[in-house]
């Protein structure tokens, strides 16, 4: 009896013991299943964006981010999750090191993977960078690591990217390159590093909308300057390359004068030259109209040439439109997020740049840029830009007033505790630099500032094709993204690229003599775009009638400040 009573009880008393086991493997898989998940969702995003219609037709998703992420079937119909929509996740505040990352990542624009040793900048330009008001959408950032998985497929020295070179050097016209793996926009320099850089900023975006791969042209000129922008791929044109001598390459110009809209397949050449320098070019005139953007899409190989920060003429393009608006929700800040994702100095730049902080910006309670551009000296002597200098700097409070030595006894060396202000002056011309220094040493300031000036270099007159001059150009230009207060000359790429690295408004100072006959001396700048100085007139009706006059006809443009032929973007509130 009592053997039967406990082989009744076994049975009772196992069941007991494995139900709680059971129940609680079971919450264990459903926790894992959804709060696990979504906790990992939450630490990598907070808005999926699907890229499956834009190009690749690869089933990728891209958090905010831009982490790529394998998509499931089964999850491509749920519900993006969000703080807002999370039940399970803890809304505690993110640990100091995702904030930290996310800084140095500026907020999902770069991608973690590269050896920092190689390129210091890039991790630590933050430090120096006061922090952008302007968030890089989650659309953007999905088209920029689309854009590095195309590039590391089709870059230099890449199996793909050495047999479609082989095949569109050795034929004549498009149809017979037809099995081209990608196709490819070649960046050639043209002016000073100012315009070069707005250009390639201008050429990649081309690049991003197109799905072709970017490669630039870089003499011993810009050897050191740049650190490489894409992971584990180049961006460099190798030397050896077919394509280094675009001379015999045909023109964009040539084809149009053969109304190409009329030609067969095989009068479409395998590579183009397309010059995008100033407005009077043939080709210009046509460029951002769809005919125009359909045909060279069917050219494997383009050579890009400008000076010209010619993204105004995408916005005018309605085939890129669509994609242009779920870029940039924010139409602003363009170059701001493209030309910090492209442009990090070498280390040998990097050097440069920070021991010139540590030394003099570091213990600033205020930095103050000033870039000076002087085009034409003889037209424009230095005594009347050095006045109007002054009177705009003065006049605004950039600079502080000082008292005549009559009346002041303080130098100031002599000041302890007061406020110190470090000015930058960026000039070809170093009597600029030295007129401040003189105007300021052994007196005093009225609120009792403490000035030191700085020019680091000046050159007399630009040099192109040296690479000693493009270094000091690129240190100086950076070093002026990094001020708090930036004054700038009309018309100088060299300001369009220090403040749209260092989000501020600057202060432009006019032509002094042309410019509203000398009323006004200097005026604040209302957003961080490039002016387009040379845009084209608007062709592309099919009635003939040409619009001379973009700002009006095209919602995100209008005339620029410094240069009221050119154009330049804005959210249309202004």
């Amino acid at each position: 009896m009592e053997a039967s009573s406990m082989s009744l009880k076994m049975p009772f008393i196992v069941c007991l013991i494995i139900f709680p086991i059971v129940i609680m493997v079971t919450l264990m898989y459903q926790n894992a299943s959804f709060g696990l998940f979504e906790g990992f969702s939450k630490g990598m995003a907070y808005k999926n964006v699907t890229t499956s219609d834009i190009g690749l037709g690869q089933n990728v998703t891209y958090d905010n981010f831009g982490e790529k992420k394998e998509s499931d079937a089964n999850l491509k119909s749920s519900k993006n999750i969000s703080p807002t929509n999370s039940t399970n996740v803890s809304t505690s505040t993110p640990p100091k090191e995702t904030i930290e990352d996310k800084e140095k990542l500026l907020d999902g624009l770069l991608v973690s993977g590269f050896d920092e040793s190689s390129c210091i900048s890039r991790s630590q330009s933050h430090l120096y960078h006061k922090s952008s008001p302007h968030k890089p959408s989650p659309y953007l950032i999905s088209k920029i690591r689309k854009y590095e998985e195309l590039h590391r497929r089709c870059g230099p020295n890449t199996i793909a990217y050495n047999e479609d070179m082989k095949i569109i050097a050795n034929s004549n016209n498009a149809t017979n390159v037809g099995t081209t793996t990608c196709k490819y926009v070649i960046w050639v320099p043209a002016n000073g590093l100012g315009n070069q850089i707005i250009s390639m900023v201008s050429t990649f975006l081309y690049a991003i909308l197109t799905d072709r791969i970017m490669l630039v042209k870089f003499g011993k000129d810009k050897d050191g300057l740049f650190c490489e922008p894409f992971l584990n791929s180049s961006w460099l044109l190798p030397k050896d390359s077919p394509f280094w001598n675009v001379e015999n390459v045909p023109t964009y110009q040539s084809m149009l004068e053969k109304e190409w809209s009329n030609s067969s397949n095989e009068d479409i050449p395998s590579s183009m030259f397309v010059d995008l320098r100033y407005s009077p070019n043939f080709e210009e005139r046509f460029f951002h109209c769809d005919d125009s953007q359909y045909f060279l899409s069917e050219i494997p190989l383009l050579f890009f040439e400008s000076g010209q920060y010619f993204v105004p003429s995408f916005f005018m393009t309605p085939i890129f439109n669509k994609e242009l608006n779920k870029m940039f929700p924010e139409i602003t800040p363009v170059f701001h997020h493209l030309g910090r994702y492209l442009f990090h100095p070498s280390n040998e730049a990097w050097g440069h740049i920070t021991r010139f902080y540590q030394q003099h910006f570091e213990k600033a309670n205020e930095r103050i840029g000033l870039q000076i551009r002087v085009f034409d000296p003889n037209s424009t002597p230095h005594e009347i830009v050095m006045e109007q200098l002054l009177n705009c700097t003065l006049e605004n409070k950039i600079l502080p007033n000082v008292f005549s030595m009559k009346n002041s006894s303080l130098s100031s060396s002599d000041k302890k505790g007061t406020i110190k202000k470090v000015v930058l002056v960026a000039s070809l011309y170093p009597q600029y630099g030295e007129a401040l220094k003189t105007m300021y040493i052994n007196k005093s300031t009225i609120k009792g500032e403490v000035i030191e000036i700085f020019q680091p270099s000046g050159e007399e007159q630009q040099k192109f094709n040296d690479n000693k001059h493009n270094m000091k150009a690129w240190v100086d230009m950076y070093l002026l993204s990094l001020t708090d207060v930036l004054v700038t000359t009309y018309q100088s790429t060299f300001g369009y690229v220090a403040k749209a690295l260092g989000n501020t408004r600057p202060w432009i100072l006019y032509h002094p003599i042309t410019h509203n006959n000398n009323k006004e001396i200097c005026d604040r700048e209302f957003n961080l775009e490039p002016c387009y100085h040379y845009p084209p007139y608007h062709y592309c009706d099919v009635d003939g009638k040409v619009i001379e006059n973009f700002a009006p006809s095209f919602p995100y443009v209008r005339h620029c400040k410094d240069y009221p032929y050119g154009i330049k973007l804005t959210n249309g509130s202004i």
